[in-house]
Order: structure tokens, then sequence, then C-alpha cells
């Protein structure tokens, strides 16, 4: 009876042994317990980058992600988000190497986002650049008298109802949100000045939404280095010092039926709908 009860633990041993054996083997060659690199992927209009902050939170507390990829394909989006998603990764980057690349347009907002890396490397043809700031307005003031459609505004001030759709913009108006612009503006070129290093005086002349080719962007030192993500990756691996291929780890978001329907009938550019909601653009819109 006892050799019996022997024999089974050693087999049971044998067992256990060969499947640690073989789980060690699996995790060796996946890289399961090696070196991780983070890709956050921004596509489309910056709106709502609430997953992409919690993602960013997530990769700086994982001592296993020792670089960041930020892959940009946006022509920017509204200031506000555009603003959280920069500072996010400037702080990441205190903690973590952190690489931008920038896919086929990386314009306005998506630049901003992408300088706050590291090291940006972009495609020769990618559209980047449009250092600008932009308010969107529409004005229904002549079709409503055609059709004899009348609004009346009871407000509390002068500029309360400024931008409405249903009257012409003042002078005075147009003033005051300019002053505003301005300095939004200037907010821009200041934390792209701090994040790549540039003196503002060599930023100014180029910051006047004007877009640039990848190369063009290179030659004013926008962007560090041309290639695509593969060349992010080496990158971000001689960065840090990693041997051999990392894993990568896509911070996706998951997308719903009606938005895959609604690219597919081409009513959504740059994963959104046009055009934006009222407010301060850094957005490149063609």
């Amino acid at each position: 009876m006892r050799r019996r009860i022997v024999s089974a633990l050693f087999v049971l041993l044998v067992l256990v042994g060969g499947l640690i054996l073989a789980l060690g083997l699996l995790i060796k060659e996946n890289g399961l317990l090696g070196p991780k690199v983070g890709v956050l992927e921004v596509e489309g209009v910056i709106e709502d980058p609430s997953y992409l902050l919690d993602w960013i939170e997530r990769f700086s507390k994982d001592k296993r992600v020792k670089a960041v990829i930020v892959r940009v394909n946006s022509p920017g989006g509204s200031v506000g988000a555009t603003q959280e998603l920069y500072s996010a990764l400037m702080r990441l980057r205190e903690k973590k190497k952190v690489v931008a690349s920038l896919a086929d347009v990386a314009a306005s907002g998506g630049y901003y986002v992408a300088s706050a890396a590291h090291k940006v490397v972009s495609n020769p043809g990618t559209l980047t650049g449009s250092l600008g700031v932009a308010m969107y307005f529409t004005d229904f003031e002549g079709l409503m008298r055609k059709v004899g459609v009348r609004s009346h505004v009871v407000k509390s001030g002068p500029y309360k109802d400024i931008g409405s759709p249903f009257r012409g913009m003042t002078e005075e108006e147009k003033g005051l949100l300019e002053g505003v612009i301005r300095d939004v503006h200037e907010q821009f070129l200041e934390d792209v000045s701090r994040a790549r290093g540039i003196p503002l005086e060599k930023l100014r002349p180029i910051a006047d939404g004007r877009v640039f080719s990848g190369r063009q962007a290179l030659e004013l030192g926008l962007v560090d280095q041309l290639g695509g993500f593969e060349e992010a990756v080496k990158l971000a691996k001689a960065l840090v010092g990693i041997k051999g291929e990392p894993e990568l780890v896509f911070a996706r978001k998951k997308r719903g039926l009606l938005r895959e329907l609604l690219e597919s009938l081409g009513l959504v550019r740059y994963g959104e709908v046009f055009p934006p909601r009222f407010g301060f653009f850094f957005l490149w819109q063609p």
C-alpha cells in the first residue's frame, strides 16, 4: 500500500514538474514576463480622452512597461481634452520613455499631444503642424429673414449670446473672441516650446495654422526622425535598452456597431461627426 502511495506521489510530482517546466517555456517564448511597450492610439477628433487617461495611469504604474508609444492619427480636437491628454503624457514621461508615432494626420491638437513625447517619429508624407486655434459659428440670420422667422433673446449682459446662430456677430464681439483665441494659441505654443525645447521665437513664424509634410516638419525641428510605427518601436527599445522583441500592449477602445456603420457610409470623418460642437478647437479641418 505504501509503495503505491509513494509511486502515485512520484508520478504526481513528475506531472507537476513537467507542467511547471512547460509553463515556464511558454512564458519565456511569448515574453510574458519580459519587458513591455505600451501603445496608446490617439485616433479621430480628440473630445473625450478618459479611456486614454486611464491607460496612461495603468502604464505609469506597470513596472514591466518600460516605454510608451503614442500612435497619433488625428486632426486635433477640443482644447480642454487635448490639454488634458498633453498634461497626462508630460507626467508619464517623468517615469517612462515616450515616443510619438505620427500616422496619416497629426495636425493641430494631434501634434500638440505628440509634442509631449521625448521623441517624435513621422512618416515623410504625414500631414502635421497646423499650430493654431479656431472657433466655428453658423449664422442663420439671412435665412430666417427670408422665411419670416424672428428670434428674441432676454439676456443678463450684452455678450451673453455671443456666437448665436440667430444673428450676425458685431466687430466688438469678434474682437473679444479673438483676444481669447490669442491667449489659447499662446498656451499651445508655450506647451510645445516646453516639451520640444524649441524657442518661442522660432515657433511663432510657423504657427499660423499651416500644415507641413513630415519631411518639412523634420527640417523645422517639429519631429526628430522619419519613419513609421516599426521605427518608433525600434527607437523606444533603444531608449530603454530592450534586447529582443518586447510585448506590445495596445490600449484599444472598443468601437460600437453604430460607429462602424457611420464610418462605412462616409458619415464620419476621422472617427467623429462634423461639424464640431461650439467651443475652441485645436483642429485642422480641410
